[in-house]
């Protein structure tokens, strides 16, 4: 029941922030009733586990959110170097990474977390690790990426071991 109570209020929020009606009474409740029907479709489904809604994983993830932030627009600065550059020194290449994070969760977590930083896309997620397309060879850092997978990993630790 609670992670439905969460899952309410999140559709709700994004409801509002979304649409920004706040005084139109009509409106309002079209609100209501379309996100307690979607979080109805969503317990029927039976979507409403462990990893489609973590609530054990956000309180601990959001300091990494921060970190993840200040390393996207050190990646954004490095790409529109390349981009800018009378000559761009373009190395791209695929190599592989060791994926620490055991729950589908946090190697979704992990796997995103490659794809948002500029410069390097994450293409194939086996179980053990990750296979990555960087730009250069500045971005081909195994250790660096190894390192956002063990942050992702002691996440996941502390929040399963909160919920427990």
């Amino acid at each position: 029941m609670g992670r439905f109570i969460i899952l309410v209020l999140a559709l709700a929020a994004l409801w509002l922030l979304l649409s920004g009606y706040f005084d139109k009474a009509l409106l309002l409740g079209f609100g209501v009733v379309s996100v307690l029907f979607s979080a109805w479709l969503a317990k029927r489904a039976g979507v409403l586990d462990g990893d489609s809604v973590p609530t054990g994983l956000l309180p601990r993830i959001l300091g990494y959110w921060v970190w993840l932030g200040g390393e996207i627009g050190k990646a954004n600065l490095m790409v529109m170097r390349q981009a800018l550059a009378v000559q761009p020194k373009l190395s791209p290449k695929f190599f592989t990474v060791p994926c620490p994070p055991r729950s589908s969760v946090g190697k979704a977590t992990f796997a995103n977390s490659i794809t948002l930083t500029p410069g390097t896309v994450s293409v194939n997620l086996s179980e053990n690790e990750i296979l990555i397309h960087g730009l250069t060879e500045e971005f081909c850092d195994v250790a660096a990426i190894t390192d956002m997978g063990e942050r992702v990993a002691r996440a996941e630790s502390k929040s399963a071991g909160a919920a427990s």
